[in-house]
């Protein structure tokens, strides 16, 4: 096997564009170990195009030193992240990017640096770190290379040993989650992650030739996700605020009276972890910017002087807010405000599948929808070309979807307007958290009262299994209509009625007034109106409301209230 000392422009360019290769001729086997078996196994595609993202930026880069090679790739994996695989697969390689930094070539000390400083970069980007994912693959894969570095200097033997721990690692994922070991699968996005890695060897010894790489089709990749669309198109109460000071604080690094301590993020961050929720560390050289949600603003405060000198300090009492918002909605002004259609400061742009349900977004409130969802994320370009095109000064993001965040968030980092983010789970979610948008309030207030607003809504989602499997102790065959309520999986049934109304039973309580049902592409109204009465019978004073959906993949989406 031939030994490599150095990476030249050539050997790193060829290792990208085999990783993207390789994720897109993996794409469906990954997307295979889905958790659920439910048809939203998208940790494949999302991979693929993003990675297919990178490599792009990496061909199309003026400056051939791999350093320079390496900040395209990242940055195109940032552009183009789909889904929480993506975005932490665009964070790795951002800190491999800046390892590698103003580096003509690499040594193989400099490939194991990098990789160590991708996956520090990737577990800081993850607010609450998952063992069994694939922060676990790239953390026990770059110490692997950080020990064979230390004995060789051959590039091509570092990735050896890379590939194998990362194999291993990926192999003991089920040991560290449960439902992984339970359904019989290893963590999707780790098998994205080794087949990256693997690829990286692949092209750097050689066993793949440089002409043997073929360029993936993202156009054929997004075909496939837009195949899978085919045919479709209350308040809380402010006291249940557990952290009621939203606290933002900007330091000037090293200077001032107060100064007393060398800025360091890690211990920085870690004591400001400790205060609350919601917290945001950004830093460059000169300042640091502080966002955390605490009972304790003053100990914020006084952090922040210990590192330097104080330049903005904002408190907002949520509380206080969330109760203006509540008495606002039962005011008259509040109601011809919310009702006024004139172009809004404020855009909220809401992720939707599905003509019905974008229709009632916008009749909701929302003023764009972004095209996505389950098996069909928006990549972060996506959502930032939106906010750019909606005109706004300020934008809210309903991602509606889990797997839709760190896209989202990615785009707050990089839009030149104030952006947020409202972490709506499920689209029902959404329309909920837009009941308590009011367009007097300030884009903090209202962000505040819509996370609170959507949990009070219960989400229940009913589609098809598409393999056989057993989820806490339930035994689940293909083809069975599958419940799925606020995001675990209750119920199985032969009979799209039957696993409806019996979903519909574990949703309701004494509190239960007004059930939802959206009936998407693969249902009818008259299945919907046959669902309705069935709900009628088990109790005559609820309230049910139809509505066309339109969505793929949910015969039927409900909403409890």
């Amino acid at each position: 096997m031939e030994v490599v000392t150095k990476i030249t422009n050539i050997e790193f360019g060829s290792m990208v564009n085999a990783a993207a290769q390789k994720l897109t001729e993996n794409a469906e086997k990954i997307n295979k170990l889905n958790v659920f078996p439910v048809p939203d196994g998208d940790t494949g595609t999302n991979m693929s195009l993003s990675m297919n993202s990178g490599a792009q930026y990496e061909r199309d880069a003026v400056d051939t030193t791999v350093g320079a090679l390496a900040q395209a790739t990242a940055k195109g994996l940032l552009m183009g992240a789909r889904g929480n695989s993506g975005v932490i697969l665009s964070q790795i390689f951002r800190g491999f990017a800046k390892s590698v930094d103003g580096k003509a070539t690499l040594t193989a000390r400099d490939l194991a640096d990098a990789l160590m400083s991708g996956a520090e970069t990737a577990y800081k980007a993850v607010m609450k770190p998952t063992e069994g994912t694939i922060l676990t693959v790239i953390r026990e894969a770059a110490s692997a290379a950080n020990q064979a570095a230390k004995h060789s200097d051959d590039a091509v033997l570092v990735m050896s040993q890379t590939v194998e721990a990362s194999e291993k690692a990926l192999a003991s994922t089920p040991d560290l989650l449960p439902v992984l070991k339970e359904v019989g699968v290893v963590d999707s996005g780790g098998q994205g992650l080794a087949f990256v890695l693997q690829a990286f060897y692949e092209a750097l010894s050689g066993e793949i030739a440089a002409s043997d790489i073929q360029i993936p089709d993202n156009a054929e990749l997004e075909e496939m996700v837009k195949g899978l669309h085919a045919g479709a198109q209350a308040q809380l109460d402010p006291a249940d605020i557990e952290y009621g000071y939203c606290t933002e604080v900007m330091v000037q690094i090293g200077k001032g009276t107060t100064f007393d301590h060398t800025f360091d993020y890690d211990e920085f961050y870690a004591y400001l972890a400790g205060l609350g929720d919601s917290l945001l560390v950004i830093n460059d050289d000169e300042i640091v910017k502080i966002h955390v949600h605490t009972e304790d603003p003053g100990a914020v405060i006084s952090w922040g002087t210990h590192y330097g000198s104080l330049v903005k300090v904002k408190v907002d009492n949520m509380r206080d807010q969330q109760q203006a918002v509540i008495d606002a909605q039962h005011t008259e002004d509040a109601k011809e405000a919310q009702a006024a259609k004139e172009a809004p400061e404020t855009a909220i742009l809401a992720v939707s599948a599905g003509e019905g349900l974008s229709e009632l977004y916008l009749a909701s409130g929302a003023t764009g929808i972004i095209d996505g969802g389950q098996t069909n994320n928006p990549s972060t370009a996506d959502i930032l070309a939106a906010v750019e095109a909606s005109g706004a000064k300020q934008v809210i993001i309903l991602p509606n979807n889990g797997n839709i965040f760190m896209a989202a968030e990615q785009a707050v980092e990089v839009a030149e307007i104030p952006v947020q983010v409202v972490h709506t789970k499920t689209l029902q979610q959404g329309l909920t958290a837009l009941f308590a948008y009011n367009p007097m309030n300030d884009l903090d207030t209202n962000v505040a009262a819509m996370e609170e607003n959507k949990l009070t809504v219960t989400s229940g989602q009913v589609t098809t299994a598409v393999r056989e499997t057993t989820i806490d102790g339930l035994e689940i065959h293909e083809g069975d209509f599958i419940g799925i309520i606020d995001g675990k999986l209750q119920i199985a049934a032969a009979d799209l009625q039957a696993a409806s109304i019996q979903m519909v039973q574990k949703m309701l309580d004494e509190d239960s007034e007004i059930i939802t049902i959206l009936y998407g592409a693969d249902a009818t109204e008259a299945d919907a109106e046959t669902f309705a009465a069935a709900i009628a019978e088990i109790d005559e004073d609820l309230e049910v409301e139809i509505h066309q959906g339109g969505q793929p993949v949910y015969p039927f989406l409900v909403a409890v209230e």
